[in-house]
């Protein structure tokens, strides 16, 4: 990004929110990367002859909705995942089933702030696992419907233990 890019940017940002620190260039970052990932699968796609599904299977849009939903979740928020996470962010406490909450550590760097505040967002991440999962059922169906269904049997896992142990403190009387 150029210096004169950047520093239009910081002038738009300090105007949009001139009490808050909103990282306009890292965001502009993040819109480049999703663009080329998008067009990269879409390139690989038209290089390798594999068309995309005229409409997609219900099946399909199940599997990766739910691959989505649990693959999204395990890079925001998984404990085993933060090392990932920990150069843009700073854990605050636990949030519960194996998860943590952390914030977006206080960076110079607009890039660094915007990558942190993706890499914490659940909803923010699975346009990107969405698009990557989709773009892999064009490229690599078998491969990809098998890791979805690890990630969406991992998905229902989680709420089958979940609604067991709701179960099991309701029996207790807890």
């Amino acid at each position: 990004m150029t210096e004169t890019l950047r520093a239009r940017l910081a002038r738009v940002g300090q105007s949009y929110a001139p009490h808050e620190h909103r990282p306009l260039a890292g965001y502009v970052a993040a819109m480049g990367a999703f663009g080329a990932l998008a067009a990269s699968l879409a390139a690989a796609a038209k290089v390798t002859g594999k068309p995309a599904p005229e409409r997609p299977s219900l099946g399909d849009v199940a599997l990766l909705s739910i691959a989505t939903h649990k693959l999204s979740r395990l890079i925001a928020k998984d404990s085993v995942t933060s090392p990932l996470r920990a150069p843009f962010t700073r854990y605050t406490e636990p949030a519960g089933a194996a998860e943590l909450n952390e914030e977006v550590r206080d960076h110079h760097s607009s890039l660094k702030h915007g990558i942190g505040e993706l890499i914490t967002c659940p909803f923010c991440l699975a346009v990107w696992v969405a698009t990557g999962l989709t773009g892999g059922l064009v490229l690599a169906p078998r491969l990809t419907r098998l890791a979805a269904t690890a990630l969406t049997a991992t998905a229902v896992s989680d709420f089958l233990q979940m609604a067991y142990d709701i179960s099991k403190h309701a029996a207790e009387g807890d």
